[in-house]
């Protein structure tokens, strides 16, 4: 059973836009550590870079039975996205308030895809009220 790694603490922070099925570069030994589990979202966004979509601040543990070509656990990974949705990506970053942040990475065949979304951050009061609603929904479904 494949897993599925999310980024929950993206919804939280961030009303999510518009999101993005993408292709990740990976070596061996990371594609070893995803299967074998502990990926951490916790500092990771996207950037635009040259042209490119580059992954920053993923944790993916080193894999310990890997041997003296093992990889940085967060070391900068470059998405794989087509030129039309790049385009779209860059007309979205060049508003003002939006982002990029990655919210799932999961196995697709036999590949690994990261979900990226534009996103604008929430302010205090937003995420108040978005935790009230979500309080509310939750009585109502008990009853």
């Amino acid at each position: 059973m494949p897993r599925v790694y999310t980024n929950r603490r993206a919804q939280h922070e961030y009303e999510l836009l518009d999101r993005f099925e993408a292709g990740i570069v990976l070596t061996g030994s990371e594609v070893k550590s995803v299967r074998a589990g502990g990926v951490d979202f916790r500092d990771a966004f996207a950037r635009l870079q040259g042209g490119n979509i580059e992954l920053e601040g993923l944790y993916i543990p080193t894999y310990t039975q890997a041997t003296y070509n093992n990889h940085e656990p967060r070391r900068t990974r470059r998405l794989l996205l087509h030129r039309e949705e790049i385009g779209k990506l860059r007309r979205g970053l060049e508003q003002k308030g939006l982002t990029l942040v990655p919210t799932r990475l999961y196995q697709k065949g036999r590949v690994f895809k990261v979900e990226v979304a534009l996103a604008r951050g929430k302010k205090l009061h937003d995420k108040r009220r978005a935790e009230a609603d979500k309080t509310m929904r939750r009585e109502l479904r008990e009853l």
